[in-house]
């Protein structure tokens, strides 16, 4: 099987520790973490993903927002610059430990983030980044 992701939460992703908008939506994000640990590889898409499933129920969904359409395209700039490719809908991933390991350092560099700049979520990813992504959920087989 495939993880469905809009490119933004390839940055996401790097630093989950099981905190998200709803009970729902965190046991969703750890049954897709669980899948990309077990090997499963990432397909791109663009708009909503495997992870925005438990919120587009929701009256204004953010996952639809311009906002968020802009925070897909940053983010595949910079992680496609990292992994030296261009990523887009359609494009496929597959997480080793050590393309984790340059995702996450890239991140905690800063060099991956201006995608994040506007996130909720800013201060609780620079804290786990700071921290050396302890408690983070994505591991992979390796």
């Amino acid at each position: 099987m495939t993880v469905r992701l809009r490119a933004h939460h390839l940055l996401c992703m790097l630093t989950y520790v099981g905190k998200g908008y709803s009970a729902a939506f965190t046991d969703n994000y750890d049954a897709i973490v669980e899948r990309l640990s077990g090997g499963e590889d990432i397909l791109l898409v663009a708009g909503p993903d495997d992870i925005c499933r438990p919120l587009l129920g929701e009256d204004g969904a953010h996952c639809l927002n311009a906002s968020v359409v802009e925070r897909d395209a940053l983010a595949a700039a910079a992680v496609g610059g990292l992994l030296g490719r261009p990523l887009g809908p359609g494009q496929r991933i597959a997480l080793d430990p050590a393309v984790l390991a340059r995702m996450r350092e890239a991140f905690r560099q800063g060099t991956t983030r201006r995608a994040c700049s506007e996130c909720e979520w800013l201060d609780l990813c620079s804290r786990v980044s700071a921290g050396g992504f302890t408690g983070t959920k994505l591991v992979c087989p390796g």
